[in-house]
């Protein structure tokens, strides 16, 4: 199965971002289903828009050279998704229950592709299509 796998969880997988407690607050449910290898873990062009955009911005939990970001997962085997004319068109079809644009993007491309988007995002999670709060 394709996982897209939402901006904190992408972070959080890589090792990036880490909680307080210097532990990955991954789920065991989301490291079995990224650790699969009957599942294919995929990263959305969204998602280094974002860690660019928040980074510039000084959030510490983006800290992030979005182009090392990139390689790593490259390096590693995920396979990256774009954007399209579509998956942008297919943002106005959503109710509006997210605000954040990145998240709203993030779900009409899961959706359009058909592709099984894991968060841990509980607003992500209440949006109609493949999403799975992990």
């Amino acid at each position: 199965m394709r996982l897209l796998l939402d901006t904190h969880i992408l972070l959080w997988a890589t090792g990036w971002t880490v909680s307080a407690e210097r532990r990955s607050p991954l789920s065991a449910e989301a490291i079995a289903l990224i650790g699969s290898e009957d599942n294919q873990p995929m990263f959305s062009v969204v998602s280094l828009w974002e860690v660019a955009a928040k980074s510039a911005l000084g959030r510490s939990d983006f800290a992030v050279d979005p182009r090392l970001l990139r390689r790593g997962l490259l390096d590693n085997g995920y396979i990256e998704l774009p954007i399209l004319g579509d998956h942008a068109v297919a943002v106005a079809s959503l109710p509006p229950l997210h605000g954040d644009p990145f998240d709203r993007l993030l779900v009409a491309q899961s959706i359009v592709e058909g592709v099984q988007l894991l968060t841990a995002d509980r607003v992500m999670a209440q949006y109609p299509g493949p999403i799975r709060l992990v």
